[in-house]
């Protein structure tokens, strides 16, 4: 029986990682893996685009991750914990990083987290919200 990840939708800020966004990103995935070697991350750093091109990735991955734009990386198949690869390889803490996904610089989100973590008042459904 397979999972009806559809009730997920509505939860802002939610990505499900199912089978067809890890179809969707296995070439990001696989570039981000890439990086755990000095020798990739050299050549990654020397040439960002000339080694994305290696890739079989779509143009918008590829754009996704010259801008570092993570968000946008999850929303095209990529797995938060490849994507780690290329905040490492910046030098970025996870905080760093997945700040750039909200509205809050590095250190609100990090205060935002030490006292619990975001007010779900207003993020239980994107309808509340207005988004559906």
């Amino acid at each position: 029986m397979k999972p009806n990840f559809e009730q997920f939708n509505d939860i802002p800020g939610t990505t499900i990682f199912t089978m067809q966004m890890a179809q969707k990103g296995f070439q990001l995935n696989e570039f981000c893996m890439s990086l755990r070697t000095q020798e990739n991350r050299d050549r990654f750093h020397a040439d960002e685009r000339k080694y994305l091109d290696e890739w079989e990735m779509s143009e918008d991955q590829k754009q996704a991750v010259l801008t570092r734009d993570f968000q946008k990386m999850l929303d095209s198949g990529g797995n938060v914990y490849f994507l780690s690869k290329i905040f490492a390889a910046e030098g970025m803490s996870y905080v760093q990083a997945v700040s750039t996904m909200t509205d809050m610089n590095v250190e609100q989100y990090q205060a935002m987290m030490v006292a619990g973590g975001r007010n779900i008042e207003g993020w239980r459904s994107k309808k509340e919200r207005g988004e559906a």
